[in-house]
């Protein structure tokens, strides 16, 4: 398992390098100006276009510049916003409240997501199978910010059951209505792959070989099957959960979160390159290391997976 884990650590380091650098050339380096639209109206005087761009190590070479920016990304440096804030600081002051969300996300996702597919998938063809497929159908087509906005009127405004927009602080209970919207696709997905992998495994022969022996059902529904049918869904909800830290700028834009979501519009609004490119920077790390705890998780599910 350690040789496994170093040998992935070590083939993160190509990745990390090749996005990195895709990222910085793409917001740094496309044909125009980077300081185009930050003096208003007029054209930045020259004596500001000349201190950003040796601020941000454009006069040098592509690859002299990103060498500097990876050099202080590796030292926990992201760099200065065009306002003179620290990257790291504003990405570390919204972090916390995007994982708290992604949390109640996944949260949701697995509790009523694999539970509503283990049902569905145990009595396939009948009223709960129905059920579960028909709603799920019905989430998948609703597009994220109009169940994040109904919801948000009759849950919010009209019972008041939850807070109709999160404080700063971002309390667990104020993100349970965000939470459940940020999940409601993908908890639909879940629900309709647990369906799909339970009923596939059910029909193996391991499973017709345990019965044959005597063993009880819930045993080796619960025990074997599930175990086996349990690894896509892993996959999808690791995938998803790398996805969610990544901020979600609709369901955060419409519950007024202060997460990394709403941090990278306003970037991106403001043309801000440097908290893009420190935003981006830092997704990818997170992504990476989720990935990696997915694939440890194989090895416990599945003991025929040996990571050697």
């Amino acid at each position: 398992m350690g040789t496994y884990v170093v040998r992935r650590l070590l083939q993160m380091i190509p990745v990390v390098i090749g996005t990195t650098f895709l990222i910085y050339t793409l917001v740094w380096f496309l044909p125009g100006d980077p300081f185009a639209g930050r003096c208003g109206q007029r054209p930045c005087p020259e004596a500001y276009v000349a201190l950003m761009t040796q601020k941000f190590n454009l006069d040098d070479p592509l690859i002299v510049s990103y060498l500097k920016y990876l050099g202080g990304v590796l030292t926990g440096n992201f760099g200065e916003t065009f306002t003179g804030l620290s990257v790291w600081s504003e990405i570390a002051r919204a972090y916390p409240v995007t994982m708290k969300l992604a949390a109640v996300a996944i949260f949701f996702e697995i509790t009523i997501g694999i539970s509503a597919g283990i049902m569905a998938g145990l009595r396939r063809g009948k009223f709960l199978d129905n059920l579960v497929l028909i709603s799920t159908l019905l989430v998948i087509s609703i597009p994220v910010f109009v169940i994040g906005t109904v919801l948000q009127y009759f849950l919010g405004l009209k019972m008041g059951l939850f807070p109709p927009t999160v404080p700063p602080d971002a309390p667990i209970y104020s993100l349970i209505l965000p939470g459940f919207v940020l999940a409601s696709l993908s908890l639909a997905y879940v629900a309709r792959l647990v369906r799909t992998s339970l009923g596939e495994n059910v029909k193996s022969d391991y499973v017709r070989t345990a019965t044959a022996k005597g063993l009880p059902h819930r045993r080796i529904i619960g025990l074997h099957v599930m175990r086996n049918s349990l690894i896509p869904v892993i996959t999808f909800i690791g995938a998803d959960f790398g996805a969610l830290l990544g901020g979600a700028i609709v369901t955060e834009g419409i519950f007024n979160i202060a997460g990394v979501g709403g941090l990278t519009y306003r970037a991106i609004q403001t043309q801000d390159a440097a908290m893009v490119t420190g935003v981006v920077t830092v997704l990818v790390l997170v992504f990476l290391f989720v990935n990696l705890f997915v694939d440890l998780l194989y090895g416990v599910l599945d003991p025929r997976i040996r990571h050697e």
